[in-house]
């Protein structure tokens, strides 16, 4: 398991913390961070872009002149895509452009990205990311301090903690380069373009229980454990009604002889009125 060193924001060590090697331990796949990052891309894409066809664009549908005898070529209709302001032929329409990536990819491309951001020592953890104020003044001292900030020009900086420190979010905002999100919101993309890494030490074991393979195995059987008792809930139900059946059935055949035996005798009453 790799070990790093805890770190404050004045760059100073008070302690050390074991990663699990599942995470960040894990061999650098080129390929399968490809194919997560162009899926990313992809999904991202507005796919609004729409060129006009032949019945798109505004002009008359008249024939302008008749098809033999004038000696110019025939036309049928100005919108032509032949004629100079007239529709696009194949150009692009709107479209989807998303696609789904199954889940193992893309935890699996996650791991591999964070595990070389580590062996390359990009990757830093900080005990706590805490300010005072939301001042961009403390927040630029932080990265200065932590060796993010050189010649006063700073490297593609992702924070990873907890979106509730508003202090950090506002000190941040302001700064280029820099992006603040939180351990359910990272994405295979910002580990790519963001150079360096700041991860709080919170953060950093909320990423261990949600991407190794172990602790997710353990969090999807709690997960079905809710749906599988409201199935058996109404299997229950069923179970029981079954049983109470052949009751009602024995007490319905019991009231029928009593009505058939009350119905002579209400006969004879009314004879002899």
């Amino acid at each position: 398991m790799p070990t790093v060193k805890v770190r404050n924001l004045k760059n100073k060590e008070v302690g050390d913390i074991q990663l699990s090697d599942a995470v960040f331990g894990a061999e650098l796949n080129e390929s399968l961070i490809h194919a997560a990052v162009m899926n990313y891309r992809a999904n991202g894409r507005q796919g609004t872009s729409a060129t006009k066809t032949r019945g798109n664009v505004s002009g008359s549908g008249r024939k302008l002149w008749k098809q033999k005898g004038t000696g110019r070529a025939r036309i049928a209709s100005l919108r032509s895509p032949l004629w100079k302001g007239g529709g696009n032929v194949h150009g692009p329409q709107p479209r989807d452009w998303s696609y789904q990536m199954p889940k193992k990819m893309r935890r699996g491309a996650l791991r591999s990205a964070l595990s070389e951001r580590l062996r390359e020592g990009n990757l830093i953890i900080v005990d706590e990311i805490g300010f005072a104020a939301p001042k961009t003044k403390d927040f630029l001292a932080a990265l200065s301090a932590l060796g993010l900030i050189e010649n006063a020009k700073s490297a593609k900086t992702l924070i990873v903690d907890s979106l509730d420190n508003a202090n950090l979010v506002l000190s941040s905002r302001n700064v280029q380069k820099t992006k603040v999100t939180n351990s359910f919101g990272l994405n295979i993309y910002d580990i790519v373009y963001h150079e360096k890494l700041v991860i709080s030490k919170a953060a950093a074991e909320e990423i261990v229980s949600l991407l190794d393979p172990k602790q997710e195995g353990a969090a999807e059987p709690a997960a079905e454990a809710p749906a599988k008792a409201k199935k058996a809930a109404p299997a229950k139900k069923e179970a029981k009604a079954d049983a109470e059946a052949p009751v009602k059935e024995k007490k319905a055949a019991a009231k029928k002889p009593a009505a058939e035996e009350a119905a002579p005798a209400a006969e004879e009453a009314s004879d002899n009125e």
